[in-house]
Parts: structure tokens; sequence; C-alpha cells
């Protein structure tokens, strides 16, 4: 893996997100307790809701257009058979690292 620094972790607020931008798309970075942090593609599948805008409650989040729901470790939607990317990302010394091999090989489509 190549990890990329993208940031300190309290500039995520608990269960809130950002925004990073890549070549191929933006890409949400949720924090949801403490040290813990995901990262999924910032767009819903269904109606292309901004995920980063949505409300993150335990390891999910829920879209804020139609109220689908994610799961974070998976990117599966609840109840539907949709799903988003997911990217590994870690926790070292306070920064958040995203796997950038990983990112560069998501499909622009």
């Amino acid at each position: 893996m190549s990890w990329i620094d993208i940031g300190a972790i309290e500039d995520i607020p608990l269960r809130g997100a950002r925004k990073i931008r890549t070549a191929l798309g933006c890409v949400a970075v949720f924090r949801t307790d403490g040290e813990e942090v995901f990262a999924a593609a910032d767009r819903c599948p269904h109606k292309d809701g901004p995920l980063s805008e949505g409300i993150v409650h335990g390891q999910s989040v829920t879209c804020p257009l139609h109220n689908w729901v994610f799961d974070l470790n998976t990117g599966q939607a609840s109840g539907e058979e949709a799903r988003i990317d997911t990217f590994p990302v870690r926790v070292e010394a306070g920064r958040i690292l995203i796997d950038g091999a990983r990112l560069m090989a998501r499909s622009a489509a």
C-alpha cells in the first residue's frame, strides 16, 4: 500500500466528515468515534447525494437526500442492492492516512 497523509484527525469533528478531491472524483472521509475513521465515495448511487453531508451514526452514514444508509466498512446500502466504494484508511500519530494505490485504482465510471 502507498499511504498518503490527508490531514489531522481533529480536522474532522466526531460523527462528521470532510471531502477530499481526487483526479477520479471526490472521496468522503468520516470520523465516527475518537480515532475511528473511514473513507468512501462521496456520492450516493441512488440520486448522487453528497454523503460527506450525510448523518454519521455508528459505523454508517445516511444519505442527506433520500435516507439510504451505507455501512462504512463494506459500502453496502442497507436493504438495497447498491453499494459505494470504500478505501483503506488508518490513523498514525493523529494523522489520517489513505491508501493512495487503492484510490488510484478506483473506477472513473
